[in-house]
């Protein structure tokens, strides 16, 4: 399966064989490849040494064409090889089975390591001797980033034919990253420079924040409602309590008992319409334009959305509007919108339905590492913990839980 898959996003495979040998732990040669993964005594074995093994084998077997065919320098440039292959693996883990857990390649995944600290992170362009994550670095983050770009950036068939022709360009030849950008760019017509400095030049994480959401309509109102609207806001702002108790503590005002002490200004109501309010609404729709009428009645819903770019390393923005009559509707909007600001920009989109809830990032594409600031109005979730004490066992030996073997003891 893995020979297949592999072939199929790069070029034939051209050696006689692939061996996979089962052993102890995971090493691959040109050709053959050792991989952990048995079943215990009684013949069962855990979901977790199940899925091990099989991802252990599709990894090191596919090391057969990275580094082995496209053979770049795995001591100076560790994701040439190890993330490259990571990511095919994950699409081969994918095309085995359905539902198939894969650790590494999903978007969402890598965000508790982009999310660490600071002093514990390195770009993935860095030495693998000076690594301190090696498993996250070299393999993890490459492989979701490659993911990304599929998924998210590029689209799976520019993709796919701009990786096709890097390993078809490249196979038995000695690759360096630049080679890896420019194919990948020159083969689609894509320019990612943006995305090669945030992702494998820098450790910025993802979190774009949706800071605040502003709604309007365009005021087409007619005098009256314009007036009642008005009246409606100035009582509000009129009213204290201390109004509902003076109805009985005050019998009567020195105004209500003294028609002495009233003047024009308290019989004038300022929210009674005006011949000349009626003639000012009819002059400003007769200058309309017949398109500029289409929109003051189009009862258009315009919302400015500000977005705040706190992690540093820029995105796309896919934003999920969720309308009141229970529908919703995601929007894409390129990472470009940050070429003039990379910290901070506004948006304005006008829909025809009125929104009641938006969702930045709702399928989680992205690698935010906060996604508490990608709603409005906010969610708030609360934060759960667990005590608990244990250890795992060797690589390769199945522990934990065994629902196999309950399912074997309960007959």
């Amino acid at each position: 399966h893995t020979v297949k898959s592999y072939a199929a996003r790069t070029f034939d495979y051209p050696y006689p064989v692939a061996i996979s040998v089962e052993a102890s732990n995971g090493m691959e040669y040109p050709m053959i490849c050792f991989n952990y993964g048995r079943p215990d005594e009684d013949g069962t074995y855990s979901d977790a040494i199940k899925y091990g093994m099989i991802s252990v084998i599709i990894h090191e077997v596919g090391h057969n064409f990275f580094p082995m065919i496209v053979n770049s320098d795995e001591r100076q440039w560790s994701w040439m090889d190890e993330g490259l292959n990571t990511f095919l693996q994950y699409l081969a883990e994918q095309e085995w089975d359905r539902d198939y857990p894969s650790r590494r390649g999903p978007a969402h995944k890598i965000a508790p390591y982009m999310a660490s600290e600071r002093h514990l992170l390195e770009p993935i362009m860095t030495n693998s001797e000076n690594i301190i994550q090696f498993g996250p670095n070299a393999y993890a983050k490459p492989a979701t980033a490659l993911n990304i770009l599929r998924e998210t950036i590029m689209g799976r068939e520019l993709f796919d034919y701009a990786f096709k022709e890097y390993s078809l360009r490249w196979m038995f030849k000695h690759p360096t990253p630049e080679d890896f950008f420019r194919t990948m760019e020159d083969a689609s017509g894509v320019d990612l420079d943006w995305f090669w400095r945030g992702w494998f030049f820098g450790t910025d994480p993802v979190d774009i924040s949706l800071e605040e959401v502003k709604w309007y309509k365009l005021d087409n109102r007619t005098p009256a409602e314009k007036k009642a609207d008005q009246k409606k806001a100035a009582d509000r702002e009129a009213y204290h309590i201390s109004m509902d108790y003076n109805k009985e503590d005050i019998p009567q005002t020195v105004v209500e008992a003294d028609p002495a002490t009233r003047d024009f200004y308290n019989s004038y109501n300022p929210f009674t319409v005006t011949p000349e309010d009626e003639q000012a609404y009819k002059n400003f729709m007769a200058s309309l334009t017949p398109k500029e009428k289409e929109l003051m009645n189009s009862g258009l819903n315009f919302y400015e959305m500000r977005f705040r770019n706190v992690g540093g390393l820029v995105m796309p923005l896919i934003i999920q509007f969720n309308y009141t009559d229970g529908t919703s509707e995601v929007e894409r909007i390129p990472a470009e919108i940050w070429r003039l600001n990379e910290w901070e920009v506004t948006k304005v989109f006008a829909k025809k339905k009125e929104v009641a809830s938006i969702i930045l990032d709702p399928y989680r594409e992205t690698a935010d590492i906060d996604e508490t600031n990608n709603y409005w109005p906010r969610q708030f979730v609360p934060s759960r913990f667990e005590l608990f004490k244990g250890a795992s066992g060797a690589r390769g030996v199945s522990t934990g839980d065994n629902p196999m073997r309950r399912s074997r003891s309960r007959r």
